[in-house]
């Protein structure tokens, strides 16, 4: 028990300070036998004050006024606008042209005779390969021959007279009947207060600054020679706080803008499918036949010299071929061609509208602030009277402790909310800590355990 006692001066007080000179008897004052007294610290005194806290900030009440709407008449296209087309049709003119229905002919024949037959090119060649020059020869020219006439063919030929050409169609618009939302009230904005939004937050309020208290210690040197003496040990005590609940501003009165849709009335109108469009319609080209003669096959002739004899085996025509000359022939006909193409006379055709009464924003919603005045309370606060002191207290020691009054003490301060451990009558670490802090927090005397301490506890002896 003894051991115990030590162990329980040796933690609870700290380094010898300046006040073990404060001046007390050496002796506590009235002692009676059997009991025990130790010079151990009085706290410092205080007082209950009040002070006033903010508990609510200031903020702003918000007074909305609505958006002023004013009525009025709006023209609403019912038609829209669309163009009319008019084909000017092409002017065409008939125009004379003349065209070869039978080429020129400059052809060497039997005789300058009209009906004279014409020489083949080959006995042409052959002549000249002998000597001729038919390439100098000029018409009336005549050499004899032998010849096989030449063969015409008639032929067809189709002439354009008219080319192809486009017939334009106007095509009308078409339009759908529809059903058109005419907005007869447009969006706007309401303005909506949103009122300010508090927070319930805790602060910690100073009741008690921070203080140093003394402690006694254990002298070592008692264990060895039996010295007598105390130590005592200076200790800070931090300071102490009290938990408030208070309002705070967290967001502050604001405004919303909320949508307000338009209003709309259905009326009848037409819908523009397709507007006014060209048809072009194809007109074929125009033909005439003609008819024309042309070589088939080219007379196959023999020549020989007109001075000279021919073998039996040729047919002498009794001719001399001449180089004769037969103007073309030709044919006048009557054309159609484009004189002023087609164009399109393009006239707008205005819109229709219909009078339709809506209503005008006159005035945005407005919002005026006005000034809400902060809130506070009152909240008490420790002041301090006087310093800690040591004195003289009655205290258990190694004479009147037992190990049922430390199992007391434990248990009492268990239900008081102090974790002093297992009650087992034992004054180990986690005792001596819960004996402190209680000490403390009721403002008791620290540095033993005091009959104070044992009667705040419920303890009797």
């Amino acid at each position: 028990m003894k051991n115990t006692y030590s162990n329980l001066l040796t933690a609870l007080l700290l380094p010898l300070t300046p006040l073990l000179a404060q001046e007390l008897p050496l002796t506590p004052p009235d002692a009676k036998p059997g009991e025990c007294y130790a010079r151990v610290i009085q706290p410092a005194q205080y007082e209950e004050t009040e002070e006033k806290v903010l508990v609510k900030e200031p903020s702003e009440a918000l007074t909305i006024t609505p958006a002023v709407f004013e009525p009025a008449t709006e023209e609403i296209e019912i038609i829209p606008q669309t163009t009319k087309l008019t084909p000017v049709p092409a002017v065409y003119k008939e125009v004379n042209e003349t065209i070869v229905v039978k080429p020129q002919i400059k052809i060497w024949k039997t005789s300058l005779r009209k009906k004279a037959h014409p020489v083949n090119p080959i006995i042409l060649s052959a002549i000249q390969a002998s000597g001729v020059a038919l390439d100098q020869a000029q018409p009336g020219d005549c050499y004899k021959e032998y010849y096989q006439p030449i063969q015409f063919v008639k032929v067809t030929e189709e002439i354009m007279v008219k080319a192809e050409t486009n017939q334009t169609k106007v095509l009308p618009p078409q339009f759908e009947d529809i059903n058109k939302s005419v907005v007869i009230k447009p969006a706007s904005k309401e303005i909506v207060e949103v009122p300010a939004v508090y927070e319930e937050v805790e602060e910690k309020v100073l009741v008690e600054p921070e203080r140093t208290v003394w402690k006694k210690g254990q002298n070592p040197a008692q264990k060895v020679s039996g010295a007598t003496g105390e130590i005592m040990c200076l200790v800070t005590m931090p300071a102490k706080y009290k938990t408030i609940k208070k309002r705070i501003l967290k967001s502050p009165a604001t405004t919303k803008e909320i949508e307000v849709p338009e209003e709309t009335k259905v009326i009848a109108a037409k819908k523009l499918l397709t507007d006014t469009q060209l048809e072009k319609i194809p007109v074929p080209a125009e033909y005439i036949t003609v008819t024309k003669e042309q070589i088939e096959t080219n007379a196959t002739f023999t020549w020989v010299s007109a001075d000279e004899e021919m073998d039996e085996s040729w047919r002498y025509t009794g001719h001399q071929i001449c180089l004769t000359q037969t103007p073309e022939k030709t044919k006048t006909i009557v054309k159609t061609v484009l004189d002023t193409p087609e164009s399109i006379l393009e006239e707008v055709v205005p819109p229709v509208t219909k009078a339709v009464k809506v209503q005008k924003l006159a005035a945005e919603a407005k919002v005026v602030k006005l000034p809400v005045e902060a809130e506070y309370k009152m909240m008490k606060k420790r002041k301090k009277l006087s310093d800690a002191h040591m004195e003289w207290k009655r205290i258990l020691c190694q004479t009147n402790m037992t190990k049922e009054i430390i199992s007391k003490l434990q248990t009492a301060l268990n239900e008081k909310g102090y974790n002093a451990g297992e009650a087992d009558g034992i004054l180990g670490r986690g005792t001596r800590r819960a004996l402190d802090q209680f000490q403390r927090d009721n403002a008791l005397a620290t540095g033993g355990i005091t009959y104070e301490t044992l009667k705040a506890l419920g303890i009797s002896l």
